[in-house]
């Protein structure tokens, strides 16, 4: 993963991402000196236009991120060390303008990775304030989870089958974190998690770049989602999917064979990626995908600071839901995702 050091003045920028029509056209997403919430104009590929004032989100709506880290790790800890020389040795100073993003942030779900520790974590999302769960792995960076404070959330064991690395590999794979949330309504299930990096959009068949292992990854999705879908949950899976999907991706139509998923950032290019598709990807499934609220995508950019401070190579990527009680009738309808469709 390319790093880089950026520099900032808070608050941060948050880009307003509309929702994208199936089969348009990737927006770029241009940065804007004036306004902190601007709206993606589906018409311009050149300027992004400030959107109305917004409603106020009903009480009970809740914002879910997801934020890669890069190599969030405590100097002092005990895994520094072993870690890669060349990652980012971050200040107290680094810790603080995070944390203070993080704040700005607001959010009341956030997927995190390259987390070392829980400790360290907590150091951008207090104890006081949040509850973090972590992969029990033992490797130098994890998949989390903060769960603002006071929503119930237990953890479900780790998706241990994500890491399709053989026993004998230098490198293990991360495994994927899973956690269930007690919403106003229905819980929520979380998976969060991190692929294998390089194979960004090539063809399933490659078998170079990594795809071949990306490709057993997304088999263990899809197996996870079919679970989902046949206990009739509400699910989002979110995190760095090291894949730059879209609706007509092959590895993403492998996830919706299980059942119909929703693509958060289909149609929409990350400011924080140059105009890139996202690789940091927010799934919903089941109910969740009524849960959506329109227009609600957004990314959280870093502005310009006359101190440089090592940040993270992504930005937090995130959306608003409203959950929904479910219908009597929602649990005992399914719709099967049937091949050559659009999904």
């Amino acid at each position: 993963m390319t790093r880089f050091t950026n520099s900032l003045t808070l608050p941060g920028a948050f880009f307003l991402l509309g929702a994208a029509l199936v089969g348009m056209p990737i927006q770029p997403a241009l940065a804007v000196p004036t306004g902190e919430h601007e709206f993606l104009s589906p018409t311009t590929q050149q300027e992004a236009s400030p959107s109305p004032a917004a409603a106020p989100a009903p009480a009970h709506s809740l914002k879910l991120a997801t934020w890669n880290m890069e190599w969030l790790m405590a100097e002092d800890g005990p895994l520094a060390a072993n870690a890669p020389p060349d990652r980012p040795h971050r200040t107290a100073a680094d810790f603080e303008k995070l944390a203070a993003y993080a704040r700005h942030l607001d959010a009341d779900i956030v997927g995190l990775q390259e987390a070392d520790t829980t400790a360290t974590a907590e150091r951008l999302f207090p104890a006081r304030t949040y509850q973090i769960f972590m992969t029990n792995d033992a490797l130098l960076q994890h998949p989390a989870l903060a769960v603002r404070k006071p929503l119930p959330a237990h953890r479900n064991p780790d998706l241990v089958e994500l890491d399709v690395a053989p026993t004998t590999a230098t490198h293990q794979l991360r495994r994927g974190l899973d956690v269930t949330v007690e919403t106003d309504t229905i819980p929520l299930r979380i998976l969060v998690l991190h692929l294998k990096t390089g194979c960004w959009d090539n063809p399933v068949s490659e078998k170079h770049h990594n795809c071949p292992t990306l490709l057993q990854q997304f088999g263990v999705l899809q197996n996870w989602i079919s679970a989902r879908a046949a206990a009739h949950e509400a699910f989002v899976i979110m995190g760095d999917f090291n894949r730059r999907m879209t609706v007509y991706d092959p590895f993403f139509l492998i996830l919706r064979q299980a059942a119909p998923l929703s693509l958060t950032t289909a149609g929409w290019a990350s400011p924080c990626e140059n105009g890139s598709y996202f690789i940091d990807h927010i799934l919903l499934g089941g109910a969740a995908q009524n849960w959506l609220q329109p227009h609600s995508l957004r990314v959280m950019t870093y502005r310009q600071e006359s101190q440089p401070v090592t940040l993270s190579d992504h930005c937090a990527v995130s959306v608003q839901l409203t959950p929904k009680a479910l219908a009597p009738s929602a649990s005992s309808a399914t719709t099967a995702f049937q091949p050559g469709t659009q999904p």
